[in-house]
């Protein structure tokens, strides 16, 4: 007779294979979204990418607003991850950023390709869009109060906190619209560039800051810090029924 230790390993290890399925699914739709269009895909089209029957791919996802809002929800908390790592580990504010930038980036360009649906929150049902906005904003908050500890400290310039986080995320998210994965350069690449960009536009002294470290040296030490899809816990992602 199965133990309940027995019972439980069994039980995670059909969720590890459900939510896999479900990123599976993800990359699928988003790959669709970009070629299509959202409103012009339909789950027919999703179920064909992602090689399953509509009947089954209800199982997963009951239409493409919660799959979308799986996407958003999704990449919103492995950015919110990312950015406390950022803020619990020592270094410089422009070290910390530079993890932000990175992992931000990656995130939207390369971890889910579903996360490249990033600037459609407003094709959402209000319900499912409000709980979007909320955990944004609170993503944006930690970004600007990183600035502004930069800037308080004297590391960065004087400078509007918020004005500067806005364009600086403005300016990642809106890679979605023009990123190509056949591109000369690749999702990495196009990370370490924004991050040597955008910092150094705020850095108070950017030729003593030590900032200026080579692209790979740097991408090896902050890897361990940027989390994949796999490395969180997806279920959280999806509104409960009856929500």
């Amino acid at each position: 007779m199965p133990t309940n230790r027995t019972k439980n390993a069994r039980n995670g290890t059909l969720r590890k294979r459900y939510l896999a399925r479900r990123l599976e699914i993800l990359r699928a739709a988003g790959k669709e979204f970009q070629t299509r269009g959202f409103a012009e895909t339909g789950m027919r089209d999703i179920a064909a990418a992602a090689v399953l029957s509509p009947a089954n791919l209800y199982n997963y996802f009951r239409g493409k607003d919660e799959l979308l809002f799986f996407c958003q929800d999704n990449s919103l908390d492995r950015m919110i991850f990312a950015l406390e790592k950022a803020r619990r580990m020592r270094g410089s504010a422009a070290e910390k950023l530079r993890l932000v930038i990175l992992a931000h980036v990656r995130c939207v360009l390369d971890e889910v390709e579903g996360s490249a649906a990033h600037l459609l929150t407003s094709v959402l049902p209000p319900r499912m869009r409000t709980r979007l906005v909320k955990k944004r904003d609170r993503y944006e908050e930690g970004v600007r109060r990183l600035i502004a500890g930069g800037a308080r400290s004297g590391e960065f310039v004087r400078c509007d906190p918020a004005f500067a986080a806005r364009a600086i995320l403005g300016a990642l998210n809106w890679s979605v619209r023009w990123f190509s994965p056949t591109g000369p350069l690749s999702a990495g690449d196009i990370a370490e560039r924004f991050a040597d960009y955008l910092i150094r536009g705020l850095l108070a002294n950017p030729n003593t800051s030590g900032f200026a470290s080579p692209m790979k040296t740097a991408e090896k030490r902050f890897s361990r810090y940027i989390p994949h899809a796999t490395s969180l816990d997806l279920s959280r992602s999806s509104p409960a029924r009856g929500d």
